[in-house]
Parts: C-alpha cells; structure tokens; sequence
C-alpha cells in the first residue's frame, strides 16, 4: 500500500493547488472531500463532517485503499490511528450512501498527510579519528564527506557547522561549505605546538540562528599529529626568534689555539662543543659534520660523528680562522644547517689569570637607580673595583680580561672591573656574587666572591627631596669645577689687563743684562741719567751739526724697524729704553736733582786745547806724528761681531715690539750709541765728558 501511495505522489503533489469544494450525492454530502492532515496525528483526529438526509446512512467501503485508518463516530469521519508523513503522505477513502430502499451512492475522499518537522538529522559516524601528517599540505582533505554526510528522516536540507574545542588548535581545519562536510586543512601544522585536537560537526535541518524547530546531530572528531621531517639541524646552544618557537639561531662557537703548536685533544670551545640535534625529535635523524670552508690550509678537522674540532698541523700566523661547519641529516642531506667557528692563534699563555683578593666586600644603598655603583665597604667615596692579575704580563696587567656576574642579574660587571647595580635594590639585605675575569684571547678565566651588603640610604632632607651621600659628592665635585673655571677666568682677564705692561718690564730687566754685555758700563750709568734732557740740550746747542746728515736717518725716525737698522754699515744700536709713565715722572725728579752738563761726544771738529776733554779718533784719520794727546781706538770691534748676529736681530726685534706697545700706551725715549767702522764714512771725532767719565777704553769700542 505504501509503495502504491509513492506512485500517487506526482499527481497527489498538485492537490494543495486544486480548489477543494464540498462532495455530495442524492441524499449524503461532507463537507470537504480533500482534507489535510499532519503526521503524528492523535487517534479520533476529526477528518471531515458528513451529512445525510433523512431516510439515509453513510458507512466506510470496506474496499476502499486505506479504509483502516477511519472510522464514523456519528457525523464525523474520524482517523482511527497516528499516520507518520515519513510512512505515507496520502489517504484515499470511499464512503457509501444508502437510503431504506437499498439504493447507494458513492463518495470519494482524499486526505493528504502533512509534514511535521519530527525527525533529527542522522550522521554515519558519530565518533571519528583521523591521523594527519604535520608535512600535510595546506588545502589538502583530512576526511572525506562520505564519512561526515548526515540524513534526515524528513527531506529537509542539513546544515553544517564545525567548531574546535583544543585551546590553540583554531583556524587549522575548516569545511568546504554550509551544505558540504568535507574537512580540510586550512593552515600548515606545527608538531611542536600541537599534535591532538578534536573538532566538533554540528549537523542541523534548519540554518544557524533559525526561528524554527531545529534538529541537530553531533560528531567527534579526533586528529592526531604525526610527525614529519620538516626542520633542518639546529646547533646548541640556539635563541628562539619567534614566538612559535620553530626557529633557533645558534650563536658562533670560538676558541684559542697557540702558534706554532698541535693541540692532541679536542679544542675546548665556547659556548660549548660543537653540537647539533634534529628538531623534529621523534624522528631524531643522524647528524654528521664536516667543515666546508674557513681553512684552506687543512689545520683543523672535525669529527663527524661527534663534532670534535682537533688539529691536523701548527698553525704559522696569528691570523684567526673562521670556520664554516656543516651539520647535515644522514637520511636527506638536504636537512642541512651552518655554524661559525672563530679560532683564534695566540702566542702561549702560561699562566691563567686569578684574583688576589678570594672576596670582596662592598656596599650599596638601597633606592638608587640602576647602574649605581657598589662601594668598598667601609669607604662609601670609593667605588668597589675587581681585578684579576696574570703573571704572563710584567706589570701582572692582561688588558684582555674582561669580567661578568656569574649568577646574578641584580648587579653588572663593567670590562674595567667595576660593580653596578643592574636594578633598584629595595630592601636590605647581603647578597653573595660571583664575579668572573676572563682573558677574551686564552679564553682562560678566573672567579671570585663579592659581598655586597645591602642598606638603607643615609640621606639629607632638604625642600621635601632626599638627597644622598653620592648627590652630595657629585655636588661639591660640581662646585669644585665652576670654582676652577672662574679662577682661570679670572687669570685670563688679569692677563688681559696687565699682561704687556708685565711683559715689558721682564724684557727691559732682560735687555739691561744682555746689553751689559756690550756695552761702557761706566758710560751706561751716566746715559740712562741724563738721556732726556740731554737730548733737549743736544737739540738746542746743535752739537751735533756736523753728523746730522750721517745720524739723521738712525735719530730721527723713532719706529725704523730692523731692516732699516741693519742697511746701515755695521752700526751697533743699543737697546731702546722706555719708561712707564710713574718710572718717568720718578726720573724727571731725580734728574731736576742731580743734572749734569754733558756735551755731546760727536764732533766733526778737532778741540787743540780744551782742559778736561779727550778726543777719540779713528784709527785711520790719526796723524801719529802730530804730537797730540789722543788715544786711539782699534779697528777690531767688528771683527767678532757681524750684522747678521742672531742676538743683535732679536734684540732688534724686541725693539720693535717694545716701540709698538709704546705708542699706544706710553711716552717713549730714545737713547742711541754707535761707532762706525766704515772707511767710507768721514771721520767722526767723539768728546767725552771727563768730569763724570775718566777714560775711554779699548774694549768699549764696539758701543
């Protein structure tokens, strides 16, 4: 009967579309000849109304298709059991009219069952495990539809969600689509991060978020990671760069070698042996080593089992190698990672470094800032220092030790030996430190214990700050320099001031002693006297107007510089003198006081008889017949001296700077003494005061 109602259904589809008008026959009628009916229905549900007239009875044609799902209770044709819309969709009943003469009519009716959501969606597998290799590659199927499809009793489309309960594992798998189950791979595995999550298929018969009735069926799915040769080599010790952690950077490995010997053992390298390991450590492929580049000359090899680095021969230079080993996967050699090796040649070291001192105590306060210093103990001004010696150094002193905290990082270790705080220390308290001194070329190393004593600052309040003792030390070290700096400032404006007056009198003290040498001390003393107001009187009396055209060019420019000097014929000028202005008012005083006549000692004529005079001639112009009273002064002054004496020249140039600074702050006086030993010039008589000068000597020619 079921299968006749599927062959009904086509042409049993039209029927909600077709008018439904009331059936009737001479005598009976119903109400509705095509009623509609839901599934699940109670017994007695209530089909349609008959009605009949009288003299007739209505009755169910025991021929009829589905006649044993009615009955007639009174006027009412009733359905006699549940009907299920999954079972049957359609209803075909006949009822038979019948009046008392035995006459019958027939009436068709046709009750269409209807739907009702009653039925959840049904999945093949409820529980599901799949293994996943972690080299999948991305989009790849990791389990087919045919294994997450869902039915549904009712034809209603499903639905498909799918959701990850593992705390990390989201966003790696995903379905193709709403409608289509298929789990995929949406992200590349990580067997490190992950190797088992499950997932959660939700299969519904109405969508997400559906006002409706809905039905829903669930499944477990378990997926195991198995893991994959995906990572190449890695040295120890290596720093992650990422936060995954799926990629280690090895640090380089170095070590020392001395020059001109072969080391038997193994080299003992820093951070460690060379070693490397496979990342993906289930597998744990093999791993061998060889060198491939760095040492052209075949000194080093490394073992390819274990990655000792020996010695094949000496090395000759101090030169350092940098070796490039290779750490490679037996089974693909593709899997592959590279490592530097620095080997450094030194000259032998036969003596580690070591501490003289086994402790070392210190002390900070607590509160400062980092990068303060740890002082000695029991001198807070002086900053706690280590030092490790090595006797392979005269003065015990390897400038390449550098030194670190061993196992602390609340305080550093400067390359110098100093100890600074790393953080701001709290609380007090005495923490024990390690501190070691290593020789960057031996790479030997020395260590030693600090003690650093923790305590609470002592500090000076002032305007609600604290300051520390350390504020106050660098505060009066400040002071120190301003104070240094006005000082020198004030030296520079002093100098400023009074610095060429200064310099003045120390060259004029300086000229008197050379010109000592040169010149008529007894003439000297009666010149400085009486230079001024002689020359006044020189001027008047015109004493000397017989040299005037042989002095003028020498006496009558005061600022002739030392070219000018030197054209003149080996003349030796003495030293200008200048006088400041209190020095001269002094000498006017005294020379009002103790004047003295003196004539002038140039003269062109020759004084026969003149009592209490001498005249001195030039040797060439002396007639040493002619019986007079003369001494003569030989030509042998020049023959020591030349105008090109180095003396003479700075003397001159003093001159000059003595006549510059004159004109701008003082009087200048002018005092000359010469003698010529030109034979071209004419010859020149010199008087000479005798009443205050006794005699002229030989030696005194040169002035």
């Amino acid at each position: 009967m079921a299968v006749s109602c599927w062959l009904l259904t086509p042409v049993l589809s039209l029927l909600p579309f077709m008018t439904q008008v009331p059936a009737q026959q001479p005598g009976c009628s119903v109400s509705n000849n095509r009623p509609d009916v839901y599934e699940n229905n109670l017994p007695g549900h209530v089909v349609t109304t008959i009605h009949t007239e009288p003299g007739f009875t209505v009755t169910i044609d025991p021929k009829s298709l589905d006649a044993r799902f009615f009955t007639i209770q009174g006027s009412e044709l009733q359905l006699s059991q549940s009907v299920d819309y999954e079972t049957i969709t359609l209803l075909l009943v006949t009822l038979i009219c019948q009046n008392n003469a035995g006459q019958s009519n027939y009436l068709d009716i046709q009750v269409t069952i209807l739907n009702v959501n009653d039925n959840s969606p049904v999945l093949k597998q409820t529980n599901i495990t799949a293994v996943v290799p972690e080299d999948t590659k991305v989009n790849a199927i990791v389990v087919p539809r045919k294994d997450v499809s869902a039915s549904d009793a009712d034809p209603d489309t499903i639905y498909y969600e799918l959701t990850t309960i593992v705390t990390g594992t989201d966003g790696y798998f995903a379905i193709k689509g709403v409608n289509n189950p298929e789990i995929y791979l949406q992200k590349a595995l990580d067997y490190e991060k992950f190797n088992l999550t499950t997932l959660v298929l939700y299969a519904r018969d109405r969508p997400v978020g559906s006002l409706e009735v809905t039905n829903t069926a669930t499944a477990t799915i378990n997926i195991y990671i198995e893991q994959a040769d995906t990572k190449p080599p890695w040295f120890l010790p290596c720093t992650f760069i990422n936060t995954d952690k799926s990629i280690c950077i090895s640090s380089r490995y170095t070590g020392t070698v001395n020059i001109y010997e072969v080391s038997t053992e193994p080299l003992i390298l820093e951070p460690g042996p060379i070693y490397a390991i496979d990342p993906d450590y289930l597998l744990n492929e093999k791993i061998v080593y060889s060198i491939v580049g760095g040492d052209p000359d075949k000194v080093f090899s490394v073992d390819a089992d274990t990655g000792n680095l020996t010695m094949n021969k000496e090395a000759t230079s101090l030169d350092s190698y940098l070796l490039q080993v290779m750490a490679t996967q037996v089974n693909n050699i593709q899997k592959y990672s590279i490592a530097s090796v620095e080997i450094k040649v030194v000259s032998k070291n036969n003596h580690p470094p070591y501490f003289k001192t086994r402790i070392y105590n210190g002390t900070v306060f607590a509160g400062l800032d980092p990068r303060s210093f740890v002082f000695q103990a029991g001198d807070p001004s002086t900053p706690l220092m280590i030092t490790a010696e090595d006797d392979d150094f005269p003065n015990k002193v390897n400038p390449s030790i550098e030194y670190y905290i061993k196992n602390s990082t609340d305080f550093i270790a400067t390359k110098d030996g100093l100890i600074l705080t790393n953080v701001k220390l709290e609380s007090s308290k005495t923490v024990t430190i390690e501190a070691v001194g290593k020789d960057m070329a031996s790479m030997q190393q020395a260590s030693t214990v600090i003690m650093v004593e923790v305590t609470h600052n002592t500090a000076v309040i002032l305007s609600d700050k604290i300051y520390s003792a350390q504020d106050m030390a660098i505060l009066g070290g400040t002071l120190a320099a301003l104070l240094l700096i006005a000082l020198i400032f004030l030296g520079v404006m002093i100098y400023k001031q009074y610095g060429k007056p200064a310099k003045h009198l120390i060259r004029k003290k300086f000229s008197k002693k050379i010109s000592g040498d040169y010149q008529n001390q007894s003439y000297e003393q009666d010149e400085y006297q009486n230079v001024n107001t002689e020359q006044d009187k020189m001027s008047e009396n015109g004493s000397v107007q017989s040299m005037t055209h042989v002095l003028q060019p020498a006496l009558s420019l005061p600022s002739s510089n030392v070219e000018e000097t030197d054209s003149l014929p080996k003349v030796s000028i003495a030293s200008t003198i200048i006088f400041d202005q209190e020095e001269k008012e002094k000498e006017m005083k005294e020379e009002t006081e103790h004047e003295k006549e003196v004539k002038s000692i140039l003269k062109t004529d020759r004084r026969m008889a003149d009592d209490g005079y001498k005249a001195v001639w030039f040797k060439t112009d002396v007639d040493p017949d002619a019986g007079e009273r003369v001494e003569v002064i030989e030509d042998n002054a020049s023959d020591g001296d030349d105008d090109s004496d180095p003396d003479l020249q700075k003397n001159d140039e003093e001159e000059e700077e003595e006549e510059d600074y004159d004109k701008d702050n003082h009087d200048r006086g002018l005092g000359v003494s010469f003698v010529s030993e030109s034979s071209s010039l004419p010859a020149a008589e010199v008087t000479v005061d005798m009443s205050h000068t006794d005699t002229v000597t030989k030696d005194d020619s040169h002035l």
